[in-house]
């Protein structure tokens, strides 16, 4: 390293320090946001050294990421994308492609999800001219279960692809085992889970293909990008492709010739000898990261495990503090799960003394901030009104959870403090006194 990027990037150390000391938290002002990226002087460095280096497009640094990324998960392939919604479309197109032959799944071809999600889990499948068969999911834990997913398999079913929900996993090995008996393909959004395991085993391991998401909400960011990750090297092969344009060359971008077989190549009806970095065997899209996003990826990489035990210890203490409340149903794990939690999520029973919409308000006006679970029944949702679908069973607690889920944070921003504010506030307004501000 030259003497004046390093002087650069030890005042870039130093300004990181001057722009975010640390800061007193003030109960009720400081805001306590549900997600948020946590980042330090080693994150701005290297995204200043990415800076000045002037690899703009992917290159090394996305190599080495996906390298250590999928050596970290425990897989052979890893490959980012700009974000975690392309990743989960990358994913879902790779299984129609024409390489999979009689087990590409084709236009009218079902695959099992769940309702209570958020919407680019399932998109892919409408994106794809695929149907989603919508299954509903347990109060509590809010994943499906084996029984639900095994009575939605029809002729027509192909695919499975559900994520792990806010961290929670889903009994993965059951259904893994169910998609293996049934002959169909399962792909785990591992979105919100990256670092959770289930009876041991890292979840995003188990199915054909997993996703994950860099953006600031996730266990670790690059800001956007996600990745697609799997041990399958034939489908790591059409992923990259699909990802970069579609084309059939496997060199990277800016080499030439690396194969020594670049102008020797005969596909399709072209002319003998046509250029492999311009023949396309599929029709795909750019939906590739670059350097600067990878340098973030690779610092963040470290802190995976830090991060992690923060967000355990920040759901435990907030379950232990939370534990009796009335009115409100409390998250547990999957059985046989180890979640790297992200969120907290609580129901309002039927017949509480208050709605959803009061405690939330509460919260909000206490700089606690809350989100729901996302898209709570995605069937109610108006972007899905015209969209062929089949539902499986009833979605009653996906009802429940559209009128009464939230969540609040527990990422590893929050400090002990923060979180034990957050335990009076639910508290004090749950028992109805003057400080919860009810009547």
């Amino acid at each position: 390293m030259s003497g004046d990027k390093a002087l650069l990037l030890e005042q870039a150390r130093k300004y990181h320090h001057t722009v975010s000391p640390p800061r007193e938290f003030v109960p009720g002002v400081t805001p306590l946001p549900p997600s948020g990226a946590v980042l330090d002087e080693d994150d701005r460095a290297a995204l200043v050294e990415a800076a000045l280096d002037m690899r703009i497009a992917a290159g090394a640094r996305a190599l080495r990421f996906e390298r250590g990324f999928a050596r970290a998960m425990g897989l052979r392939k890893a490959h980012l994308t700009n974000s975690g919604s392309s990743a989960n479309l990358l994913a879902l197109t790779a299984l129609t492609a024409r390489d999979l032959e009689e087990h590409r799944l084709v236009p009218g071809d079902e695959v099992v999800t769940v309702a209570a999600g958020f919407p680019t889990t399932v998109n892919p499948i409408v994106q794809t001219g695929l149907v989603p068969v919508f299954v509903d999911v347990e109060l509590g834990t809010y994943n499906t279960t084996p029984d639900r997913v095994a009575a939605a398999v029809g002729p027509r079913t192909k695919a499975i692809m559900i994520a792990h929900a806010l961290g929670n996993p889903f009994a993965v090995r059951e259904i893994t085992e169910l998609a293996e008996e049934r002959g169909l393909f399962l792909i785990e959004d591992n979105c919100d889970a990256v670092g959770s395991r289930y009876e041991g085993r890292a979840t995003g391991t188990f199915g054909d293909m997993s996703t994950v998401s860099f953006y600031p909400a996730h266990h670790i960011t690059m800001g956007e990008g996600g990745c697609v990750l799997t041990d399958n090297l034939a489908l790591a092969r059409i992923v990259e492709s699909l990802r970069d344009w579609g084309r059939d060359c496997w060199c990277e971008p800016g080499e030439d010739n690396r194969c020594r077989k670049r102008f020797d190549y005969q596909l399709g009806t072209l002319p003998p000898g046509y250029d492999h970095k311009y023949v396309f065997s599929r029709v795909g899209y750019n939906m590739k990261s670059t350097d600067i996003q990878a340098a973030l990826g690779l610092t963040q990489l470290a802190k995976l495990p830090a991060f992690g035990e923060a967000r355990r210890r920040n759901w435990r203490r907030l379950r232990d503090g939370l534990d009796g409340v009335p009115g409100l149903l409390l998250p547990e794990p999957t059985p046989g799960g180890d979640p790297s939690w992200f969120g907290f999520a609580m129901t309002v029973l039927p017949g509480a003394a208050f709605t959803r919409r009061e405690i939330v308000d509460f919260l909000e006006s206490r700089r606690i901030g809350t989100r729901l679970l996302f898209a709570g029944n995605l069937t109610r949702q108006p972007a899905y009104a015209d969209v062929p679908c089949r539902v499986s069973g009833d979605l009653a607690n996906s009802d429940i959870v559209a009128e009464g889920t939230f969540w609040i944070g527990v990422y590893p921003g929050l400090t002990d403090e923060m979180i034990d504010y957050m335990i009076a506030s639910i508290r004090a307004f749950a028992s109805g006194g003057a400080e919860g501000g009810r009547p």
